[in-house]
């Protein structure tokens, strides 16, 4: 078995080397795009039952602050349909539709590379009352149309099988699933499409959790179920034929999270899973997944390769993290809510390069990126920071330009010092809080180095700084190389932190998936390829396209 295993975390290392983009070429890629067979953006399930959620967004007044400071400031909402609607909204919903002549195409809560979201959601719910049967949810399994912003019923229980499936759940517990099509991202990245998969999953985690913060909610990461269990108890395949899904494209199972009002006795769902997926799998499925494309012009086998060598058993092994207790994160100025400051997220297109950033402002987006306990996003995951951000800061008012590096675990900065460029300073940064483990590792101007390591796009050099997000590949990765995910999910949940932060702070930001992977490592002098940059991202003051007009994101 361990043999196997260790074929498995050879193979990821592999195709994480094969998928490099270099300076004489991409990774392999469709070259061209297909645009008569782009894959529609929306999974929908036609023929089964569709539930209306309620919009509430607009008439939610907790503050971005509120979500960063210790419970009691942000009220504790009851486990309903309204409030399940409002979790899904702010967090996998639509925020705007844009316009430019012809076209129209939707904005979501949670980013996606390309805007080609592969990321799905499903609840799986006990029966809810919510005081009202208006307010009311049958108990099963759900598809969150995102669109539409309704739930697609996919598996509903009979009265028999109600009240076993009831008795599973803790009071006010239910699950959130995520799931990825691959081929919504493959179409236009090939090979490296895994990767950004990966990143939104992670993308999409973030989001679910600050949506649930402003809810007064708890999540938590599930780290032991085994894929197929999470596949078959949200009803997903990924080989298109289970399910009664012949036709569609196969969807791959992500991990569930398990959501709970703060202040509710916490009871690990975890050992009923196998009972819930027994449950699900005695009664029909609802409903028939839409075709994405047409015709698929070009596969991607090793994307789906990748898929099944990181699908993770069943897992005792348990981690449990606990974060050290930092400073609460400073006050923002104003009182802009959360519900408003998540809704107008967006990926920056082009920056203002003469623009720069106050280094106050600096220290604020760094520190929500720290994990602190009991505050979102971070208590989520059971592990200690694994992906560490190296900054090349180009205009920060009362920062010297040049390279640094953001230590997210301190026990790490060894192991980084003895991976990095020898001649690096490693000087802690002046100014900074005494908590922010912020190092200065060389001065100058890297402008030059983001723009062609960002492959050659402008806003990365515009920007007021970018970094890439540098990992270690452990050693265990070996042996579970599902790990490889957990990367990526990390890097992604970065990635949010610093879109809604820089959001907060009047910037806006953008995350890179097009970069030299190696030059990279070479600007920083990596000596071990255990350590690997994942994800990149920039962030600056946007230059807004006049030509593209707003609509809403949903009509009432």
């Amino acid at each position: 078995m361990s043999g196997r295993a260790s074929g498995s975390g050879q193979r990821v290392l592999a195709y994480h080397e094969h998928s490099k983009h270099q300076p004489h070429r991409f990774a392999p890629g469709p070259g061209q795009l297909d645009w008569a067979n782009q894959p529609d953006p929306f999974r929908s399930y036609d023929g089964a039952p569709r539930i209306r959620l309620p919009l509430v967004a607009d008439g939610m007044k907790v503050s971005w602050n509120d979500l960063h400071h210790p419970a009691g400031r942000v009220p504790v909402w009851p486990v309903d349909r309204v409030s399940v609607g409002a979790l899904l909204e702010l967090s996998l919903g639509l925020s705007a539709w844009k316009v430019h002549g012809g076209s129209r195409w939707a904005l979501r809560c949670n980013p996606s590379s390309g805007n080609l979201h592969p990321t799905e959601g499903y609840v799986v719910v006990p029966g809810m009352g919510g005081g009202g049967r208006e307010n009311g949810l049958e108990a099963g399994v759900y598809h969150y149309f995102s669109r539409d912003h309704l739930l697609e019923q996919r598996r509903v229980l009979g009265s028999g099988e109600s009240e076993a499936w009831n008795a599973l759940f803790a009071p006010d517990h239910f699950l959130l699933g995520l799931t990825s099509i691959h081929w919504r991202e493959a179409w236009k990245y090939g090979d490296r499409a895994y990767r950004y998969c990966q990143l939104d999953v992670g993308h999409a985690i973030a989001a679910v959790r600050y949506a649930a913060a402003t809810l007064g909610w708890q999540v938590r990461l599930l780290t032991a179920p085994a894929t197929r269990d999470i596949a078959r108890l949200l009803g997903v395949t990924a080989s298109g034929v289970a399910f009664g899904l012949p036709d569609a494209e196969p969807e791959q199972a992500d991990l569930l999270l398990q959501i709970a009002p703060m202040g509710a006795d916490w009871v690990e769902l975890t050992p009923k899973v196998a009972s819930l997926v027994e449950l699900a799998g005695q009664g029909p499925w609802l409903g028939r997944p839409n075709r994405l494309s047409r015709r698929h012009g070009m596969e991607w086998p090793l994307v789906d390769e990748m898929a099944e060598v990181t699908r993770q058993p069943w897992c005792a092994i348990s981690e449990a993290f606990a974060s050290a207790p930092l400073p609460e994160l400073a006050e923002r100025d104003g009182a802009l809510s959360a519900a408003t400051l998540i809704r107008q997220r967006r990926s920056a297109q082009q920056f203002d390069a003469n623009a720069s950033l106050d280094r106050e402002a600096l220290w604020r987006i760094l520190d929500a990126t720290m994990p602190r306990p009991g505050r979102a996003p971070w208590d989520l995951l059971p592990w200690a920071p694994r992906v560490f951000p190296v900054l090349m800061i180009h205009r920060v008012s009362g920062v010297e330009p040049g390279l640094y590096l953001l230590a997210r675990d301190p026990d790490r900065i060894e192991a980084l010092r003895g991976a990095l460029d020898g001649a690096f300073r490693w000087d802690p940064v002046a100014g900074a809080p005494d908590h922010l483990p912020l190092f200065g590792l060389r001065p100058g101007a890297f402008q030059e180095s983001a723009y062609w390591l960002s492959c050659q796009q402008d806003i990365a050099s515009d920007g007021v700084l970018t970094l890439g997000m540098v990992t270690e590949f452990p050693a265990e990765l070996a042996l579970y190389p599902w790990i490889y995910r957990q990367l990526y999910w990390e890097a992604g949940m970065v990635g949010q932190t610093l879109y809604l932060e820089a959001e907060a702070a009047g910037h806006r930001g953008t995350g890179i998936g097009c970069f030299l992977d190696d030059g990279f490592h070479q600007l920083i002098g990596l000596r071990s390829d255990r350590f690997q940059t994942i994800y990149h991202f920039t962030l600056g003051t946007p230059i807004l396209d006049a030509r593209l007009s707003s609509e809403p994101p949903y009509r009432v």
